[in-house]
């Protein structure tokens, strides 16, 4: 007689292979974050599944970094973080991506939901902690709800205008477990990510447009970083070729036309900004980097045609003519209408003659002041030497990412961009701390290029942590720190200020002096180097440019060189 044998039981997966499997499904390569309880076999389950994990020292660089992902690779960045530090941690990415319109997913860990309430490992209620800077805020109650919270997250991230969304996994939910068909099912029914693109009827908004650049005297195009993630570079190009109209970038939006251009403005911007009687602003806000299209530095008659995916933004600065839609194809369409009717201002139109002027004027003065080589370094010099070191790379254009104060504002005077989305700096928060962040997320989403980042002494140190990240990973990055011993230099008070019972204390602006911040990557077998003359530098420059392995370039500058506030001395 036969024995009875015990039906074999079916296969189950729990809720982080599921998570892992939906992120796969849906078309997620890279994550970025900081593993432990409970999340840590999550990580390891979508390395298995392809999906490569950039571990970091902490989540804040790896939020900056899945931040700056989504810019570059119009793709939601992911971030993973533990529960309830870790998630306030990864805030400062989350809100990165918020100031700067970036698609990009937060998810977190939390606490078993049966624990809520009574104080439980790293409790927080992490929803409401992240609702200002979140988009979506999604909670998985129970394993089943894995699949469809994944797809939601990604998918509002990239519709209208892109930005952070969080997910909260808690671990009771993380340790479920399900029967792999039906988990297999659940995540055959998730669809793919979409992006919203322009409405499909804007030709009164087309003709409106173009009819107002065909009538200006003194028309300006200007675009941003939110043209560089809508791929509108060769529409743009197109546009300034069929009009014969100046642009102007603004500093993440340098690189759609090479700075180079005969047209760009960049060099002439005061005049460009101050005398425009009608702008296009594509993929760019009003806000403070733009001066809020207000007098004195506009005039106080030009009229604005905005174009913006995002149509409370052009509710909220009123323009003469908005225009809701993706920049590219909005760009596109603007294109086809002049095309049947053709304008082009021409190289001795007036207005066209007075920005080539200034631009050529400014730009050799800037010439003038870079040709001289100073030392002990002021920001120039060493600028002037990276800048060329740069141009001098073959291929791809390196990724230029620049932080800091007077560091950042040089850079974006002095160094040139030739290609889109190769400039990452502080952006629309003015966010210190991104440096090594977007080196890795740079480094990580354009392995053929070199990236070189050209940070201030202080900026530096919010991330200089994460260069073992650079050499773990041995990413092609090369970092050039400007060390000037403090926040916008070394000990700048007068001799009043220093009083009280505390005045041997350093500045609040002062660091140790010529820091060895080139050793700290070699504590983990990465190169440095320091510098303090040009030869010494364009010899370092050469050496780790060619190596294409990481580094840190210490270039010690004169801590009494540069302004307290770069630019923005008026509002400190």
């Amino acid at each position: 007689m036969a024995e009875d044998s015990a039906a074999t039981p079916p296969s189950s997966i729990d809720g982080n292979a599921l998570v892992a499997k939906s992120l796969s499904h849906l078309g997620v390569t890279h994550m970025f974050g900081v593993v432990g309880i409970p999340v840590t076999s999550l990580a390891t389950r979508a390395m298995s599944l392809g999906i490569r994990f950039i571990a970091f020292h902490n989540e804040q660089s790896a939020g900056y970094a899945a931040s700056a992902y989504g810019y570059l690779t119009g793709k939601p960045g992911i971030l993973l973080t533990v529960s309830g530090p870790g998630c306030v941690h990864g805030l400062a990415g989350l809100s990165n991506a918020w100031a700067n319109t970036w698609p990009m997913v937060m998810i977190s860990g939390s606490c078993d939901q049966r624990d809520a309430g009574r104080g439980d490992f790293q409790e927080l209620d992490q929803i409401e902690a992240v609702r200002a800077f979140s988009k979506l805020s999604e909670k998985a109650r129970d394993v089943r709800e894995i699949p469809d919270c994944v797809s939601r997250v990604l998918n509002r991230a990239l519709s209208g205008r892109p930005g952070g969304c969080y997910l909260d996994l808690p671990s009771d939910v993380l340790r479920q477990r399900i029967v792999e068909s039906e988990a297999d099912d659940l995540v055959s029914k998730v669809g793919g990510t979409h992006v919203t693109k322009a409405r499909a009827s804007l030709r009164s908004e087309i003709e409106s447009a173009v009819e107002i650049l065909r009538k200006a005297e003194r028309p300006l195009i200007v675009f941003g970083k939110g043209a560089a993630y809508s791929r509108a570079e060769d529409e743009l190009k197109k546009l300034v070729e069929l009009t014969g109209i100046p642009f102007l970038p603004t500093p993440m939006g340098k690189g759609l036309l090479p700075d180079t251009h005969e047209l760009s403005a960049t060099a002439a911007r005061s005049l460009a900004i101050g005398k425009c009687d009608v702008a296009l602003v594509v993929g760019a806000r009003l806000n403070w980097l733009l001066h809020f299209g207000e007098a004195p530095k506009w005039s106080k008659d030009v009229s604005f045609v905005l174009v913006d995916v995002s149509e409370e933004e052009i509710e909220l600065r009123k323009p003469r003519l908005g225009i809701v839609g993706d920049a590219k194809t909005v760009v596109g369409l603007l294109n086809r209408e002049i095309k049947d009717d053709p304008f082009c201002l021409g190289k001795t139109n007036p207005w066209v003659e007075a920005i080539s002027k200034k631009a050529k004027e400014n730009g050799e003065k800037m010439e003038t002041q870079l040709a001289r080589d100073v030392v002990p370094f002021n920001f120039l010099t060493p600028m002037r030497i990276i800048r060329d070191a740069i141009l001098a790379v073959e291929g791809p254009s390196p990724v230029v990412v620049s932080e800091g104060a007077n560091t950042m504002d040089v850079g974006r005077s002095v160094l040139v961009q030739r290609e889109p989305r190769t400039r990452l700096d502080a952006g629309t928060w003015g966010t210190m701390g991104v440096g090594l962040g977007y080196c890795i997320a740079a480094a990580v989403a354009s392995p053929d290029r070199l990236v070189v980042a050209v940070e201030g002494d202080s900026g530096f140190g919010f991330s200089a942590m994460e260069v073992e990240t650079l050499v773990r990973y041995n990413l092609a990055v090369v970092v050039i720190v400007f060390n000037n011993g403090g926040v916008y230099g070394g000990d700048r008070r007068s001799p009043e200020e220093i009083s009280g019972p505390h005045k041997e204390d350093p500045a609040p602006t002062s660091f140790v002096p010529n820091a060895g911040y080139h050793k700290l990557i070699e504590a983990f077998g990465g190169k440095g180097y320091i510098v303090g003359t040009p030869d010494e530098l364009k010899s370092a420059l050469s050496e780790s440019f060619a190596a294409r392995k990481p580094a840190v370039v210490n270039v010690i500058i004169d801590p009494f060189a540069g302004a307290e506030s770069g630019r923005l001395q008026h509002k400190n």
